[in-house]
């Protein structure tokens, strides 16, 4: 039987209360750890990319939230701190074979995350369950990486930057952000938001499906997505209030402005790249 038939079977018993966390046996515990080790090695992922559009796999997001209901909440210690969960953190003995960093004081990685090859996870820093975090990619100072949310390759998250995780509904895919993307520090991308390939973001933009993303590439606009190769920043736009005088010069809504990538934005890429090397 398969992974995913096994994880199958195993919700069906869940969802109709036939096991819980007391009564998983040693084949249910072996299941919810073989699930978890392919989580960490990349071999299943909470979302993938199908004709051009990023669909949540339902299976694995049960598998995760398996982990949760068929384990006792218990004791662990993680750098002399004693914490309560039902999920140990994830071994690293793996990372330094792929040439990836996670430096000490507070880089913090839940089992069941996965970290590509020539990554860097700067102090401190959290990737959760289900997390996928693509080859060459900066998770800096103060960012957090929600599960399920899925990281391209060379991304660049900026210091205290957030990316929302979307675990429930099952069928809602995560956070995405593509190959090549560099968050300024500050952002936030919640939601089920993706972010297209190559997208330079200023500090402090906040992404999310509510806020209208005013492209002024295609002139059009989008709600859950930046498109490719855009540079991407905050404005203010007139309220439906406005008029209202709830205070002098009326109110104001945020919106996300996307232009084409400037010259001096690509450069500065270009020399961050040679600052990696």
């Amino acid at each position: 039987m398969s992974l995913e038939n096994e994880i199958g079977d195993l919700w069906n018993r869940y969802q109709s209360d036939d096991v819980d966390a007391a009564s998983a046996t040693d084949d249910d515990r072996a299941t919810l750890e073989a699930f978890l080790d392919a989580l960490e090695a990349g071999e299943v992922r909470a979302a993938e990319k199908r004709d051009g559009e990023w669909q949540a796999n339902e299976w694995v997001k049960r598998g995760i939230l398996l982990n949760f209901g068929l384990r006792e909440n218990r004791a662990f210690e993680y750098g002399g701190v004693d914490h309560y969960d039902v999920l140990p953190l994830r071994e690293t003995a793996d990372l330094g074979e792929r040439h990836t960093r996670n430096t000490p004081n507070g880089t913090t990685i839940r089992r069941g995350a996965y970290l590509g090859a020539d990554c860097i996870m700067m102090s401190p820093s959290f990737v959760n369950v289900g997390a996928y975090v693509g080859d060459g990619t900066l998770v800096d100072s103060c960012d957090t990486v929600g599960s399920c949310a899925q990281i391209g390759a060379n991304v660049k998250l900026g210091a205290n930057t957030l990316i929302g995780g979307v675990l429930e509904p099952v069928e809602d895919a995560p956070v995405v952000i593509e190959d090549g993307v560099s968050l300024g520090a500050g952002c936030r991308v919640t939601s089920g938001f993706v972010v297209g390939e190559d997208s330079v973001v200023g500090e402090n933009t906040l992404l999310t499906p509510r806020i209208p993303v005013y492209d002024l590439v295609e002139e059009e606009v989008l709600y859950g997505e930046l498109p490719s190769e855009r540079r991407a920043f905050t404005r203010f736009v007139e309220s439906s209030v406005s008029d209202h005088d709830i205070f002098s010069g009326g109110a104001y809504k945020p919106a996300v402005v996307a232009t084409d990538l400037e010259t001096e934005t690509l450069e500065a890429t270009a020399r961050e790249e040679v600052l990696r090397e």
